[in-house]
């Protein structure tokens, strides 16, 4: 709710990876009681507070019975506007892309049809954009397969602070650091074009909000 106080649009939450399920039985029973809970507890309150609540990753392998909490709880706040809550459950960026890649063969696709727009349709976040911002908790500084594709430009912070420590404190950090980066998504901020000095008479004025993109100028 801090954060959509703060304006933010979207927020995923990296609750349980495809890998996961190598962790201890016991471990994993306990991950997955902790969203029954959660769905339980914080669905309602997540609706009157006018966010959206959504999905990603493989519904099929977790049981019956908590797919279909999960569907409702999507299905109730479907309407909402005020801040997309994403759930990533069962989820890993690479699964993500080769099974947007088979789905591009099933479907017959022209190689030449093929570019970004196309195959970010497929993905599990299609509706949703691009990430601004990855937080890592716990001191890691890894991405542990989360976002591979959408995250190529966000901006990363790690914090040693542990997920359940993490508050709105946390929160207001990491937004004041993020705020501090200059993005420029491979190529140059305005004002880092260096224009030449014109020789035909002209005032030598830089254009305003041009971006210069190439491997050769770009700063990373």
């Amino acid at each position: 709710e801090r954060l959509a106080d703060y304006g933010v649009r979207y927020l995923t939450l990296y609750a349980f990876s495809t890998e996961n399920w190598t962790r201890p039985k016991r471990e994993v029973r306990g991950l997955m009681t902790i969203l029954r809970h959660y769905l339980k507890r914080e669905t309602k309150r997540l609706h009157n507070n006018g966010i959206r609540l959504l999905h990603i990753g493989n519904l099929d392998a977790l049981d019956p019975s908590l797919q279909r909490q999960v569907l409702d709880a999507i299905d109730l706040t479907k309407d909402n506007d005020r801040m997309t809550l994403c759930i990533a459950f069962n989820y890993g960026g690479r699964a993500e892309i080769v099974d947007a890649v088979r789905r591009i063969v099933a479907e017959g696709v022209p190689p030449n049809q093929i570019d970004d727009a196309l195959f970010t349709s497929y993905l599990h976040t299609a509706q949703l954009p691009d990430p601004d911002l990855i937080i890592r908790t716990a001191g890691e500084i890894r991405l542990s397969n989360f976002l591979l594709w959408q995250g190529a430009y966000a901006e990363f912070i790690s914090t040693p602070v542990y997920w359940p420590d993490f508050d709105v404190h946390d929160i207001d950090e990491a937004l004041l650091a993020y705020s501090q980066r200059k993005r420029r998504f491979g190529g140059l901020l305005p004002e880092e074009v260096d224009y030449p000095t014109p020789t035909n008479g002209g005032n030598g004025a830089r254009p305003s909000g041009r971006r210069l993109h190439g491997r050769n100028n770009a700063r990373r």
